[in-house]
Parts: C-alpha cells; structure tokens; sequence
C-alpha cells in the first residue's frame, strides 16, 4: 500500500518530479485566502532555494506552485520576479476610491452647453472652442476642459451628466420603411409578377439625363421599357400606369429593389388600388432582383448604351420604346428559360437547354391554362396578330432604323453603343 504524504514532506525536486507525475500521491489544500496564498508561495520558494536551482529545476517548481496555487503560469512568473527584487512577496492594495476625476461633473455640463451651443461640432473644434473661451476671452471655467484630448472629449459626450444636460445628442440612423414585404416573390409559375429597376441615362455639366424604367415579368420575361425625364411621382405613376396597361396579363406581383422612388407611398397606394402584391429587395441578398438587373445589361444599355442623354428627349425615346423596342423583345427576341436541377449535394444549378430557348410570348402561351392568366378583353387571337404581323428580321431591321432616326435626332450623328 502506497503511503500518502502531504505537502510538506516533499523536499526534493524528484519527490515534486513524481508528485507532477502522478506516480506519488499527496494529499493537499491551499487556503482560498490571497494572502495566505502569496505567504504559503513565498515559503515553498524558500524552501526548495528556488533562486539557487538550475533552470531545468526551476521549471519543475513552477509547475509544483501551478499545480497547488491554482496561478496561471504568467502570474507566477510575475510573483517569482517580485521574489527575486524585494525578497518577499507582497499584495498591492486595490485603491477603493478608483481614480482620481480630472473632469468634474461641472466640466462635463460646460462641454454639453458648447456643443449644444455649437450644434455639436466636431471633437477638435469643440476644443479649439474652449481653448479659445479661456485663453482668447478670459472665460477661466474652460480652463481643464482647454486641455482634453480630443479622443477623451468623446468619451465623455457619453458619460452620464453629459447625456441628462443634452436633449438631442443621439445620431441620426436609417429608419425601416413599412412600406413593401422584405422578401423575395413566389410565382410558382404564375406569370404576372414582375421585377422593376431604374436605369440611368448619365449626368452631364450637373444636368441629369433621362430615366428608363425596365420592369420583366418572372416567369415569362415579357418585358416593358419606359422612359422618363425624371424619377419623381409627376413623372413615376403616370409611367407605371402605363406599363401596367402594356402587359397582356393580370399583374399580381410588384418586386423593386429598396431605391425611394419606388418605395413610397404613392406607390403603395397605386399598387394597393390595384391589389398588386409589392416586395422589395433583402439586405444582403444583392441577387434578389437579379432577372431585372440583368435585362438592364442586355437590353436597355445594348438599345441606349451609356452616353448622357438630355431629359428633354424623355418623350421621343419613349415613343421610340412603344413602337419598336417592347413589341420586338416580347414577340421577335428570344431568351433562355433557365431548369433548376439540385445536384447530389443538395446544390441548386441552373441549367440552360436549348429546347427552352423561345420567346416571352411563345413562353406564356406555352403555359397551363394560359388563357386564364389573360386581361380582360385580351385574348391570344389578338396577340398571335402583333407577333405574326411581321418576321422577328423584320422587326430588327424596323428597330434598327428607327434607332437610328431616333440618335441622329438626339446627337445629330448616328451612335454607335455597341
């Protein structure tokens, strides 16, 4: 039967190797007193002539004092070095108190004043103020306050009686607007909900140039463009009624990004009228709008390329829009409509078969009970009429002459957007 020894019948170091080891059982309790604890270290420190040990011995009795004390390993260490200065050790008092204040209360009610006064300034000019206040204009309250830091300055624009002196001292944050679910829309293969986006036609000398508002439906991409001089509501509802009236079917679903010319009450109230449902864009989900985006690329630049155009050419353009741009990409464009497959992972992929290569009105017309999702008044008899009035190169070289006619107006040259 192995003997059990205790704490202080370990003195040598290979006695502390086994103790460490585990291979010498030794029964042991230190005091949860800090003071006790420095005087039970000190005395072990003695004991073993921690200073006279070689450094492999050392570090055997820093793992010993670990082991008991319940230290970390930096605090021995800064103990051990106390040691080794002053010959004990000894515990530096916490001052109850805390430290000193060198801005009274007083101060701090000064400071919230001049920014009160000031309108809230920055942090240097708000102490170039009160230096100046003492040493300028003789005001010696401002003397401490004359030499803060400017970082200290702010902190103390946070502290207590500055914040009961001061009425309006919070920021001014971005509100969440009610206006428009914050989510991404569910067709379900209905077609009639569409996604909008504005396109800027560039500034120039300070002059902005006209708008094209591009809105394409989810599941059968028919698309209408229209363009406008400016983004306000004068301009805004007046176009969206219209496009509303372009589309052949039944609209149910108005998805924008969270830009404020869409997102306000104007709006809401238009769509409400019309019980359109009315989504908006995720933060942090820069592809929820990803379809109109993408026409924007693919049609609006490639018709109107990027070059500054007056807004007073608003109306000409959007005529131009009318007749030839939105008949020739609903009934002589075609586009992919992509398969999602989900691969073995769990992975969504988009997958573009050339089957599903039509265009938006072949693909709404190949929908289930399409009829169904028709205006009233409008039937696919009237539709098949547009689309089989002329061939889709007739329709392309009609919108590429009227293009022309419409730039060399605009610029007085033909130009060339690529």
């Amino acid at each position: 039967m192995t003997a059990i020894m205790k704490l202080d019948e370990l003195k040598t170091i290979s006695q502390l190797r086994d103790f460490l080891a585990g291979t010498q059982p030794v029964a042991f309790s230190i005091s949860g007193d800090k003071d006790d604890r420095y005087r039970w270290i000190q005395r072990e420190l003695v004991r073993f002539h921690y200073l006279g040990l070689c450094r492999a011995d050392k570090g055997v009795v820093m793992r010993y004092l670990v082991r008991v004390s319940g230290y970390s390993r930096q605090q021995l260490t800064r103990l051990i070095a106390q040691y080794r200065n002053a010959g004990q050790l000894r515990r530096g008092q916490r001052t109850v108190a805390g430290f000193v204040r060198r801005y009274s209360d007083q101060d701090i009610r000064l400071l919230a004043a001049m920014d009160e006064r000031h309108e809230t300034p920055c942090g240097p000019a708000v102490k170039k103020l009160c230096e100046r206040a003492c040493a300028v204009f003789g005001q010696t309250e401002y003397r401490t306050l004359a030499g803060i830091s400017v970082s200290h300055l702010y902190n103390l624009r946070k502290s207590t009686p500055y914040t009961r002196q001061r009425h309006h001292v919070e920021k001014t944050r971005p509100t969440a607007s009610t206006i428009g679910e914050r989510r991404k829309p569910r067709p379900e293969g209905k077609p009639g909900y569409i996604r909008i986006d504005t396109v800027h036609q560039g500034d120039r000398d300070k002059h902005k140039g006209v708008y094209h508002i591009n809105a394409v439906d989810e599941v059968t991409q028919c698309e209408v463009v229209c363009t406008v001089e400016k983004i306000s509501e004068r301009f805004l509802i007046p176009a969206l009624e219209q496009m509303f009236e372009t589309f052949p079917f039944v609209l149910r679903g108005f998805h924008s990004d969270n830009g404020s010319e869409y997102i306000n009450k104007r709006v809401a109230q238009l769509l409400e009228k019309l019980r359109i449902e009315f989504t908006k864009s995720r933060s942090r989900h820069s592809n929820d709008n990803a379809l109109a985006e993408s026409k924007n690329a693919a049609i609006v630049r490639k018709q109107f390329g990027y070059s500054h155009i007056a807004q007073n050419w608003a109306s000409l353009i959007n005529s131009f829009n009318q007749e030839h741009l939105n008949p020739y990409i609903n009934f002589h464009r075609p586009c992919f409509f992509p398969e999602t497959r989900t691969d073995a992972k769990g992975k969504e992929r988009k997958v573009y078969r050339y089957e599903n290569l039509m265009t938006p009105y072949d693909k709404f017309k190949s929908l289930a009970n399409a009829k169904d999702y028709l205006k009233p008044g409008m039937s696919f008899e009237i539709l098949d009429e547009i689309a089989h009035q002329i061939s889709d190169n007739q329709a392309a070289d009609q919108l590429q002459k009227a293009r022309h006619i419409l730039f060399k107006t605009i610029y007085g040259r033909t130009l060339n957007t690529g």
